[in-house]
């Protein structure tokens, strides 16, 4: 029988109801202090993350794509340049590169993992290369201690696309962990509602333990001003509002508690799911904890478009992440590329499919969710 209540893919309604004196309250402070932009919670969001985190400088802006092009224009990274990043990943991670003139190199990912594939990266490194950008895709990172150990050597930036993981771990060879984003030269993050960590509206953030390249995001984010009306560098106009900062000042202290409701969800999906010759559940990467940001199968000898409608019909929604490759998208297509470079990137967007995931999941609606998805594909 189908729950009563709407299943949604994320529960930002439920989440909002159980926090909700501290946010309404929060905001109405910012409507009476009338401190829209650049009120104090912003301050205090900005050092709590970096708590959080243990890193030096965050810098808040208005959204997570933002927070990839200003760290690219705080690089210096200049028109020609080669940026590596991977093929299965959401679109902006490739935008802003070729907004800001530089050429987007796309590798392939490893199949389990869904992980920028390490070899990929070295093969397709030359002399044009300036910067890698590893995508901690669905909630757990990259191979970071590979990839940083590849950047000294070539002598590249790494910025970390951190946008579906921030809150997890990173686990180095020695058992020593790090927050995801706090590893590479710079990490980038999103604030969208859906996010783990979400607002209630755009949001983003870049973080760094560089002191003279914060000062230079910094600069990048408020029109390339350090001092009012002195203006050193190209710039653009990117904040997170002070209302938004409320909203993450309060959530940042459940984020843990949330990556937990998250993980008991996955493995009441695992447990259901485990063995069906038909299902790949997530694997879990032995260099990183999961904060699932999505729960995604794998599906083999199944009609994706035919079960998704029919898990419609019944009040389940599933999401494909993602469903066309980036070197196959009309804005990305390249000499350089053709049909068949990316076998596991053309794969992954031809058989997988996102279940809900969020931080208000109860027993009877996974049930309902579980026992619907086996029965159809039975």
């Amino acid at each position: 029988m189908m729950t009563e209540k709407k299943i949604q893919m994320v529960d930002l309604k439920g989440q909002y109801e159980k926090i909700k004196s501290e946010i309404d309250s929060g905001i109405q402070e910012v409507i009476n202090t009338t401190a829209f932009i650049n009120g104090p919670a912003v301050k205090e969001f900005q050092s709590d993350l970096e708590k959080y985190l243990n890193v030096k400088h965050v810098i808040p802006c208005a959204n997570g794509t933002d927070a990839l092009q200003i760290a690219m224009m705080a690089l210096g990274l200049k028109p020609g340049d080669e940026v590596i990043t991977a093929s299965f990943t959401y679109v902006a991670t490739a935008e802003v590169i070729g907004l800001l003139g530089l050429t987007p190199v796309l590798v392939d990912v490893y199949p389990d993992t869904f992980d920028i594939n390490i070899e990929e990266i070295e093969r397709n490194i030359t002399s044009k290369t300036k910067a890698i950008v590893p995508v901690h895709l669905f909630g757990q990172c990259a191979n970071m201690e590979r990839i940083m150990t590849l950047a000294k050597k070539h002598n590249l930036y790494v910025i970390e696309d951190v946008a579906q993981a921030l809150g997890a771990d990173y686990i180095f060879s020695n058992g020593t962990k790090q927050k995801a984003g706090t590893i590479g030269t710079i990490g980038c993050t999103s604030f969208f509602p859906s996010k783990n960590l979400g607002c209630y509206g755009d949001g983003g953030a870049m973080y760094t333990d560089d002191d003279e390249l914060a000062k230079k995001m910094r600069m990048v984010a408020h029109h390339g001003q350090s001092v009012q009306y002195v203006h050193d560098v190209l710039g653009v106009n990117s904040r997170l509002d002070t209302i938004q900062a409320v909203v993450l000042k309060t959530k940042l202290k459940h984020l843990d508690s949330y990556a937990f409701a998250r993980n008991k969800v996955a493995d009441y999906y695992d447990k259901a799911f485990a063995n069906n010759p038909k299902l790949k559940t997530p694997v879990r990467s032995l260099n990183s904890n999961h904060v699932f940001h999505q729960y995604t199968l794998q599906l083999t000898g199944i009609d994706r478009t035919k079960l998704r409608e029919q898990l419609a019909e019944k009040g389940i929604p599933a999401m494909i992440y993602y469903p066309i490759p980036l070197h196959m998208q009309n804005a990305y297509k390249s000499d350089r590329y053709k049909d068949g470079d990316f076998p596991v990137t053309e794969k992954l967007c031809a058989c997988v499919l996102s279940l809900p995931m969020h931080t208000e999941l109860e027993p009877e609606t996974l049930r309902y969710i579980t026992e619907t998805v086996l029965q159809l594909i039975n």
